[in-house]
């Protein structure tokens, strides 16, 4: 199993980085040690002073394939949930200034949390209209939707399996909206998909 990460992929969020429009999507990837499972705690790592929350909607890949053509893209996943990409903004912005690769910054140990559950494709009514959005201690601070996607699923699916084979089990992050920012020990991250609360994670 491997976690696949697509970043930009949200104009406001690009814009509140003050980041480049890209072009074709960003790929970078976690190890399976980045999973956090079953609502475990994250646990702030004593290298970075600027930890970030992005949330995000998370495909589960349900078949094997590359080289998919984006009218059959949405045959490659059977459901979707959500996930947090937490980040080491400090870190990154560091590589970023050195034009090194981020995975010291987003690839780290508990980096990647998913919700307790996944929902399957068919119970949604739109793909291209699913809502979301994360609050902390309670409060509001992201909120998307998927027709704000630059990519969306299907050119997901077919551009990253030109280039990495996919198989079943594979998650991927599809890009958070605006609203990133500090998380700290004794916060509470809470993920709603469609209104339902499926990602409850505690920051120690």
């Amino acid at each position: 199993m491997k976690i696949i990460c697509i970043g930009r992929n949200y104009a406001d969020h690009i814009a509140e980085l003050h980041n480049e429009v890209p072009t074709a999507p960003v790929i970078f990837m976690k190890p399976e040690t980045a999973l956090l499972q079953r609502n475990q705690p994250f646990f702030v790592p004593d290298f970075s002073q600027d930890i970030h929350h992005e949330l995000e909607l998370v495909l589960r890949v349900s078949k094997n394939g590359k080289h998919i053509e984006e009218k059959f893209a949405h045959t490659y996943f059977d459901a979707i949930g959500l996930g947090i990409d937490f980040t080491a903004r400090d870190l990154q912005s560091e590589l970023k200034k050195k034009g090194l690769p981020w995975e010291l910054a987003k690839a780290f140990d508990g980096s990647a949390p998913i919700s307790t559950s996944f929902k399957p494709v068919g119970e949604f009514a739109d793909l291209a209209n699913i809502n979301f959005h994360l609050e902390v201690n309670g409060e509001v601070r992201q909120r998307g939707n998927s027709s704000l996607m630059l990519h969306p699923f299907a050119k997901i699916i077919s551009f990253v399996s030109q280039y990495i084979t996919l198989k079943m089990g594979d998650l991927i992050f599809t890009g958070t909206p605006s609203g990133v920012g500090p998380v700290k020990a004794g916060d509470q991250l809470s993920g709603f998909l469609e209104g339902e609360k499926i990602l409850d994670v505690a920051v120690r």
